[in-house]
């Protein structure tokens, strides 16, 4: 099982460290274009993970309290968004879409970038974490397939992300191979949250509904605060609408039919 678990953590890692080797095959600039299309991508697979592989098993763990099932996806929910928002106000960091132009040094922005990127991953970790700590208790609402859907659905998302981090930092001066190993860096988080939410749900498993919903919360923020605006950015918004539908209908339909 632990081996199980070690595997699923580490497949969204891969997903950003192979989108962020993109950088080797695309020019410099990342053409707004494209980014509309990759944010909107993201944006439509995450989600839908948040409501088929968090928010409904929330649900479904307490549907003996009948019409009250709400509560504690409810409650989760608007506390990983409001943690979010916390941390996304003290972290310094700089945000995707932010213009290059100010007085901070050339390091400081590749730092804040890294920044930016790994408060994204964070809440995406959690979310991997905390339906393999439900499978591992035994949850009936939570299968290993449903598990590995999630890290899948958030593995094919961090892919165009790995991109989005890459290209930009390789257009601010940065070597390709540079460029590259910063967006590998920025996914470490992931297995490193999603252990760690592993760990803290194995002793608080009676609570594993408020943290379904809690990493759904935290999901829906970063598309809201980051990818939306990413993906409506310039005059071609309209690609990234369409992009959306693809990724939201494609996690749907892994999660209905692997879950």
């Amino acid at each position: 099982m632990n081996w199980i678990i070690a595997k699923g953590l580490l497949i969204p890692f891969l997903g950003t460290s192979l989108g962020s080797a993109l950088v080797f095959f695309m020019k410099k600039e990342l053409d707004v274009k494209l980014q509309n299309v990759l944010s909107g991508f993201a944006a439509g697979v995450m989600v839908a993970a948040s409501v088929w592989s968090l928010l409904i098993p929330s649900m479904d763990m307490v549907s003996d309290r009948g019409k009250l099932a709400f509560i504690p996806a409810a409650v989760g929910f608007c506390a990983g968004m409001i943690f979010l928002l916390i941390l996304d106000k003290v972290v310094p960091h700089m945000h995707l879409d932010e213009s290059e132009e100010g007085p901070k040094s050339s390091l400081q922005k590749t730092t804040m970038m890294v920044l930016a990127v790994t408060l994204h991953n964070i809440p995406e970790g959690m979310a991997v974490g905390i339906l393999y700590a439900g499978w591992a208790s035994g949850s009936a609402q939570i299968t290993q397939a449903g598990a590995l859907t999630l890290a899948l659905g958030i593995a094919i998302q961090n892919f165009p992300e790995g991109a989005i981090i890459s290209m930009p930092l390789h257009s601010k001066g940065l070597s390709k191979a540079k460029a590259c190993w910063y967006g590998v860096l920025s996914g470490i988080v992931e297995p490193v949250a999603g252990l760690v939410t592993i760990l803290l749900a194995s002793q608080v498993a009676s609570i594993l509904p408020y943290f379904l919903s809690f990493a759904a919360g935290a999901m829906i923020f970063v598309v809201v605060e980051e990818l939306v605006p990413e993906m409506a950015e310039g005059e071609h918004s309209n690609l990234g609408t369409i992009a959306f539908m693809l990724g939201f209908v494609l996690m749907m339909i892994l999660d209905v039919a692997l879950g």
